[in-house]
């Protein structure tokens, strides 16, 4: 199976296209749980057949919602797991890359032919790659140009010096070995993937409309929170932060000596909203311990909303929060009063025909599932 990532350049597109009504399968591998999605396309929609999560830290021997690196052997059982228990029937999708894992760069070349590109792109992504060009899969596009010959994204106050003679590009790159321990995944657990994609891109895709303001899209996961700005359909700023849910849980599990299962349960059940199990003293610390991770993950959010403004001069005046984090009670009041912008919670599952007693419960636990969808969204479009 020879490597390759998903063009680039179709990761915006979340129509449904003319292929044939086969299932297709999206796998999210995160953290602490992976996540599976099966969609079928009918009279030009997607309509949901499964979905299924598990978690990762029992075939690890730690707690569930703890982050926990796994063999590939044992990535594959838990895959196995999870498509058994989901009632999965497809076999052929796409399979996510986590951000981590890669490099998301803009580069600003001469404008010159697509051939010419192709010889300059590689030469060039070496100053932004520490390793051998042979170590590396590399995918690139040329980001189309804004109106008067300028792209959106440099369309600020002082123009930027010969700007008229370049573009830019969007360079993504994986190492190798990474794609290496996916396809010995992908083999064990009797996958047939059509495609890789960086998981941003896939949660991107399932989530945001088709506008052309800047948008925030923060995806709260169990061990980092990344944060990327999206700007006519591509990625422009990356910012990834090592702290997410399982930090909350740890502090909460710190604050009230609870086993981190107990808290982790707590976190996901009642988050910030108060609640009469508990008395007024737990709820306040509680709420304490959670606000004391994700109020530092907020200031970070505001601080790269400020950040983008200043060097761009361009307001961005819209947040969506999506991955497993954005599903925690209350956390889309707090987003609204502490954020200097517009707050959404992701709905991926608005892009699919869902039963109408399952909408309340996919729109609750869509955040997590924004990659996965955003997968098998991607492969259904294919000719």
């Amino acid at each position: 199976m020879s490597f390759s990532l998903a063009n680039i350049s179709k990761f915006f597109s979340s129509a449904v296209g003319s292929k044939s009504e086969a299932s297709i399968i999206g796998i999210d591998i995160g953290a602490s749980s992976a996540k599976v999605v099966q969609l079928r396309a009918s009279r030009g929609r997607a309509v949901l057949e499964t979905y299924g999560e598990i978690s990762l830290g029992p075939y690890g021997g730690v707690a569930i919602g703890k982050a926990v690196k796994l063999t590939a052997e044992k990535i594959s059982e838990a895959l196995l797991d999870l498509m058994r228990e989901a009632n999965v029937t497809s076999r052929s999708g796409g399979l996510s890359i986590p951000f981590s894992a890669s490099l998301v760069s803009v580069l600003e070349m001469p404008k010159v032919d697509k051939d010419s590109l192709k010889r300059m792109v590689p030469i060039e992504a070496r100053k932004y790659i520490p390793l051998p060009a042979s170590e590396v899969t590399l995918d690139w596009f040329a980001i189309p140009s804004g109106e008067h010959g300028e792209s959106a994204f440099d369309q600020v106050e002082e123009p930027k010096v010969s700007h008229a003679k370049m573009q830019e590009i969007l360079l993504v790159a994986i190492h190798n070995e990474i794609l290496r321990d996916y396809q010995k995944v992908a083999e064990s657990s009797a996958i047939e993937v059509n495609f890789y994609e960086i998981e941003i891109f896939s949660a991107t895709r399932s989530s945001m409309g088709h506008g052309t303001a800047p948008v925030l899209v923060v995806d709260l996961g169990a061990a980092t929170t990344k944060m990327y700005i999206v700007e006519r359909g591509v990625v422009r700023l990356t910012h990834l932060l090592t702290m997410g849910g399982q930090h909350m849980t740890d502090t909460l599990a710190r604050s009230l000596t609870w086993e981190f299962e107990k808290a982790e349960r707590v976190k996901r059940e009642i988050g910030l909203i108060a609640s009469s199990a508990y008395s007024i003293d737990e709820n306040d610390k509680i709420k304490t311990a959670l606000l004391s991770t994700l109020s530092r993950v907020f200031s970070e959010i505001d601080r790269v909303l400020l950040s983008y403004g200043q060097r761009y001069n361009k307001n961005v005046s819209h947040v969506l929060l999506t991955g497993g984090g954005a599903s925690l009670p209350g956390i889309s009041e707090y987003a609204k009063q502490t954020l200097h912008a517009d707050v959404e919670i992701a709905n991926p599952f608005s892009h699919t025909e869902v039963p109408a007693f399952l909408k309340d419960v996919l729109k609750q636990i869509g955040p997590g599932f924004a990659v996965s969808v955003g997968l098998a969204l991607r492969d259904l479009k294919q000719e």
